[in-house]
């Protein structure tokens, strides 16, 4: 199976879309992370959803965790307040780096070698074209998985 063939449709937003519709998506559609594109549609950086809990957090509880445990549920309530304002590129890691890409016919085991790497849950198929990059799709590592061992046969069917 090729890359192509694992390639499938998935959320994306860009650096300036709201951060509080990013954590909605996140929620509704239950994703590990969403991609980011640049302003040419091509991948820029994977957002996790870990990340944007983080940005939740305050930096004070970040800091000392043992503070959470006074802080009251009413207080707590208010944390998505810190996306307010805030854009996908202001809550995207200092340390985020370019999403792994994967050309069309890359093997599935090429995609499966590339984000063991690069610790992704994401992996981007980008097809080059004469007139630039275009985004064909997104390999999750829970639907890899699922391939992977559907092929295998060591995935049971559905009771």
């Amino acid at each position: 199976m090729r890359a192509r063939d694992l390639a499938g449709e998935y959320e994306s937003v860009s650096l300036d879309s709201d951060a509080t519709e990013a954590a909605r998506l996140m929620a509704e559609h239950r994703l590990p992370a969403l991609l980011v594109l640049d302003e040419q549609g091509e991948p820029k950086a994977i957002l996790p959803a870990s990340q944007m809990v983080k940005v939740l957090v305050p930096a004070y509880v970040i800091e000392d965790p043992t503070l959470a445990a006074v802080v009251d549920e009413k207080h707590a309530d208010r944390l998505c307040q810190a996306l307010v304002g805030r854009t996908v590129g202001d809550c995207l890691s200092s340390k985020a780096v370019k999403p792994p890409i994967a050309d069309p016919d890359d093997t599935a085991l090429e995609v499966a070698a590339l984000m063991a790497l690069v610790r992704s849950p994401l992996v981007a198929v980008v097809e080059k074209a004469k007139d630039g990059r275009h985004l064909l799709g997104v390999i999750t590592a829970s639907h890899l998985l699922h391939e992977l061992l559907g092929a295998s046969g060591k995935l049971d069917p559905p009771s």
